[in-house]
């Protein structure tokens, strides 16, 4: 067989293998064999030196043509391959835009996180930042600072989670407090803040006690602070989350870390003040604890006690949620059921 009939058999012979490549997979290995670097035609354009010098000229002139066919044939069966797939592709995503849309199952907030979302915004609105801290909390801050003694009971290991001598689980966000009070300049204004998070208590897990609960804390710290400030911010914090037709009552109370110390109580939700067995007949329950900082708290952080004063609360978010919400037991919040989340209106998310 002479060179020319040779490369009639291979242009049959590529353009019927270009024709079976139904992938592109096979399409390469194709187009490799016919027009690569050891392909047929590249061995015979190498070879020209041993071809008759009449017949050079023609040779080569129909080996290039034969590549030019092989390369627009190999391009013309990518494009196929290429145009299938996609409408093969278009036909899996196809969408029934006549179809009824799919309706979006929209959950709620967690009742805790809406009373915290409430009380940060309405801080904000009054000038307060709000402030986060470690929840690994160190023995300095948690009580040293806030003026608890070493053989205070708030100390002893069955009220704390104690991972070492020096570090615990707070108890308490208002490290939170001392670390910020510590850093105040005075000089550009008031000290406002509310520290909201997690706390840790040795305690035994029932329907009124959780070894795990929310909480909040406030501090306001400036010159001429005083039980007014702290009973007007009280009251209306408390008209705010319980309504507006609730009373208010300051009940004498101690608390290392503030003096005066006071319990706040509100007028029951259920009686509205008469009497039964939410509020045990007293017409009144019991929120939070508050008072004015007491002395030697401001001088651990550095203030000068003499000239500034101001003072502090704690509102237990967990408690507030129970008695915002009417539910009896604090497990609820913490069980993850969503039959009980879904109580809860989507309108106060």
């Amino acid at each position: 067989m002479d060179l020319f009939d040779r490369l009639k058999e291979l242009r049959e012979k590529g353009l019927d293998e270009i024709d079976k490549a139904k992938n592109e997979e096979k399409l390469n290995d194709v187009r490799v064999k016919l027009t690569g670097r050891k392909s047929e035609l590249t061995t015979i354009l190498h070879s020209m030196k041993d071809i008759d010098p009449s017949d050079r000229r023609e040779v080569g002139q129909r080996v290039n043509k034969l590549r030019d066919l092989f390369n627009a044939k190999l391009d013309d069966a990518k494009n196929e391959i290429v145009a299938a797939l996609v409408e093969e592709q278009l036909a899996k995503e196809k969408i029934d835009v006549t179809l009824p849309g799919r309706e979006m199952h929209l959950g709620t907030k967690h009742p805790i996180n809406i009373i915290l979302d409430d009380l940060e915004k309405y801080f904000i609105g009054m000038g307060y930042k709000v402030v986060q801290g470690p929840e690994i909390e160190t023995d300095h801050y948690c009580f040293e600072m806030m003026n608890l003694p070493k053989d205070h009971p708030a100390r002893d290991m069955q009220e704390t989670f104690y991972i070492d001598s020096e570090d615990l689980l707070r108890s308490q966000t208002s490290g939170d407090q001392a670390r910020v009070l510590e850093k105040h300049d005075f000089a550009k204004g008031p000290l406002k803040m509310v520290g909201p998070g997690k706390v840790y208590r040795r305690d035994d897990d029932d329907a009124t006690h959780s070894h795990q609960f929310m909480q909040m804390e406030g501090l306001v710290v400036d010159k001429n602070i005083t039980m007014g400030d702290l009973k007007g911010t009280l009251e209306l914090m408390a008209k705010h989350i319980f309504g507006q037709d609730r009373e208010t009552r300051l009940r004498p109370s101690y608390f290392p870390f503030t003096e005066p110390s006071v319990e706040m109580d509100v007028s029951c939700f259920n009686c509205n003040g008469k009497g039964c067995s939410i509020c045990k007949y007293t017409g009144w329950i019991e929120v939070l604890g508050a008072g004015m900082v007491h002395p030697n708290v401001l001088e651990n952080a550095g203030v000068d006690a003499n000239v500034y004063g101001g003072f502090a609360f704690g509102v237990g978010l967990d408690r507030f949620a129970i008695l915002k919400y009417g539910i009896d037991d604090i497990r609820d919040f913490y069980t993850n059921d969503v039959r009980f989340l879904e109580q809860f209106s989507k309108e106060e998310r």
